[in-house]
């Protein structure tokens, strides 16, 4: 269905589909009901639930600064739903309206987490879908590939959507001045986030100034996230958490579908010789949808193609 995805004309700029999907699609048919669950390092993830009764379920890792309220992952939660699917969607620490409890928080490696998300929920069902959206879905990629975890036998695919698979590429799309509206969206909640961790964690030696300085990731990832999380700075970060070198190792059905005009990702997250020579890993690039947009008209209550696409693989 990719191959063929075109748009009504306007959403066939990348921009304009990444920002009016997301921001004036409207889904008000999925209601959650959340369990909160205590980590193995004295903290919590929340989780929240949308059942229909199945021993199925699609379990959703959402993206940067997301949550389980984003339409994305609540279009995801409804088709499933439709489909005879339980859906759950993790919120990662910090996203669920609600500060975590450590001077650290999630990233885009963070794949004991993704781990920890699919033990929560693996005793209630007999199979599992994942469903990854952008850091979600570097996140979910790397889990899969880089050998780190034995995978439970009730994962049955796993599908990542607009996914920055090479960290460093994303970051330099992500810093040029077409992008300039996203960077600032991001920065500002991040930094919001930040500003109370330093105040309830002075040992992190960060000081309120060198937060608001931040202006790109790379500022924000060296000041914050590479030494809170144990990197040495944002390089290394990028290049130890990108999920690119473990894609050769999935080994299981695993969909990637990430736009060409997506404003997010560069040349190198579109890895089609290795999914070329992957039994198991499979890239889908369309020319239309921008980053988690993928809308096909204003017509809000459609199914996205990729909600579709994931459904049927």
């Amino acid at each position: 269905m990719t191959n063929s995805f075109k748009p009504t004309w306007l959403l066939r700029s990348g921009h304009l589909n990444t920002i009016f999907t997301n921001r004036f699609r409207k889904i008000e048919s999925v209601h959650y009901t959340r369990q909160r669950v205590k980590t193995w390092d004295n903290d919590f993830i929340d989780f929240d639930y949308s059942k229909i009764g199945s021993k199925k379920v699609v379990l959703i890792f959402h993206g940067l600064e997301g949550s389980s309220d984003r339409q994305y992952a609540r279009g995801m939660v409804r088709v499933f739903n439709e489909n005879g699917y339980d859906g759950v969607v993790m919120n990662h620490r910090s996203c669920s309206g609600e500060p975590n409890k450590l001077p650290s928080a999630y990233h885009s490696g963070k794949t004991d987490d993704v781990h920890f998300g699919i033990k929560t929920i693996a005793a209630d069902y007999d199979e599992i879908v994942l469903v990854g959206f952008s850091l979600g879905g570097n996140m979910l990629l790397k889990y899969l590939g880089d050998g780190e975890y034995q995978i439970s036998e009730k994962v049955k695919k796993a599908i990542g959507i607009s996914v920055p698979v090479h960290l460093k590429d994303s970051a330099e799309q992500l810093a040029k001045r077409s992008n300039l509206i996203y960077m600032k969206r991001f920065l500002k909640t991040l930094k919001i986030k930040t500003l109370q961790k330093i105040k309830d964690f002075p040992e992190l030696q960060i000081t309120a100034e060198k937060v608001l300085e931040c202006n790109s990731f790379v500022d924000f990832d060296n000041l914050y996230t590479a030494p809170v999380h144990g990197f040495k700075n944002a390089e290394d970060y990028w290049l130890k958490c990108s999920s690119l070198p473990f894609l050769k190792n999935i080994n299981i059905p695993t969909l990637l579908i990430n736009a060409i005009n997506d404003p997010f990702l560069g040349d190198r997250c579109y890895p089609r010789e290795i999914a070329d020579a992957s039994e198991w890993f499979s890239l889908k690039t369309p020319k239309y949808g921008g980053h988690v947009g993928f809308g096909s008209s204003f017509k809000w209550k459609e199914h996205l193609i990729t909600e579709r696409e994931a459904v049927l693989f």
